[in-house]
């Protein structure tokens, strides 16, 4: 449970969710450790409360970094309660279209940096008997769109790996959630987003109306940040706190859909599909 003064640690804190959750953290009085690349985006957040904020330059990408930040978060406040795993980067264009070097710059940002993050402070979390893990994932981690399959590619990971965690993790007094957004007005929709190094215009129809729709959503989408960031706030707060947090009307109404057509593609073969088992073979479930 999350209680008065407790100690975060955020990344991807200068910006858009993370920055909204770490301005919440804050209001409500809890001591903090806020990261991102560029230190000096941090400092406005931590003017005046020096006692109760700790800056940190982080790449989140660097190995050696991210045992710093959990070492200069213990040093300064000697505990980590909750860990907000918020860094990351979305992309626009088609598959065939990005590089090897791109599609590894995806899965180590959206994957390993939040799952070594996160393995970087499981030793504290367990030596404490509690803690609060966070890692903002995305509807895009359920269900696959075009124009950002290297993206969905690292949220499908991060969500596989997460859920198994959480299962692990619960009977040690640590609580895992997944935390999937919709689309939020940030900068997501915006340049950041990752292209491809080359064009290929057999995929132009298929990916002219996604990148239409970051051109024109930008700055209009209906997610409000300080909202998800209060929900986030309330889902450590609680004493069962869910595995997964869905944010926004338009997820919901995305993995609704979703459901129903992945249910009927399974069941088109699904009597084929049993029908591979050795004769008299015994089903044995996996024990989850």
């Amino acid at each position: 449970m999350n209680t008065p003064n407790s100690v975060w640690l955020i990344t991807g804190a200068s910006s858009g969710l993370g920055k909204a959750l770490a301005e919440a953290v804050i209001a409500a009085g809890h001591r903090v450790a806020i990261t991102a690349r560029r230190e000096d985006r941090l400092q406005a957040l931590a003017q005046g409360r020096e006692a109760q904020v700790l800056p940190l330059a982080l790449d989140i990408t660097d190995a050696a970094a991210r045992q710093a930040a959990v070492a200069n978060t213990l040093a300064r406040f000697g505990r980590i309660d909750v860990l907000a795993n918020v860094a990351g980067r979305g992309v626009a264009g088609a598959c065939e279209e990005f590089s090897l070097g791109q599609l590894r710059e995806q899965m180590e940002l959206n994957f390993f940096a939040a799952a070594e993050m996160t393995r970087a402070i499981l030793p504290q979390m367990r030596k404490q008997g509690a803690g609060n893990i966070l890692t903002v994932s995305s509807i895009a981690g359920l269900v696959a769109m075009n124009a950002a399959g290297p993206y969905c590619a690292a949220k499908f990971a991060i969500e596989g790996w997460t859920e198994s965690l959480a299962i692990e993790a619960k009977p040690l007094g640590i609580h895992v959630t997944l935390v999937e957004p919709g689309a939020f007005r940030t900068e997501f929709a915006g340049d950041v987003n990752l292209r491809p190094r080359q064009r290929i215009e057999a995929y132009r129809p298929m990916i002219e109306p996604f990148e239409t729709y970051l051109e024109t959503s930008a700055g209009k989408q209906m997610g409000d940040p300080i909202k998800a960031a209060q929900r986030m706030l309330e889902v450590v707060a609680s004493d069962s706190p869910p595995v997964r947090l869905m944010l926004g009307r338009d997820a919901y109404s995305i993995w609704e859909a979703t459901l129903g057509k992945r249910q009927e593609d399974l069941n088109t073969w699904r009597e084929r599909g049993e029908d591979s088992a050795f004769e008299g073979a015994e089903l044995v479930e996996i024990q989850l």
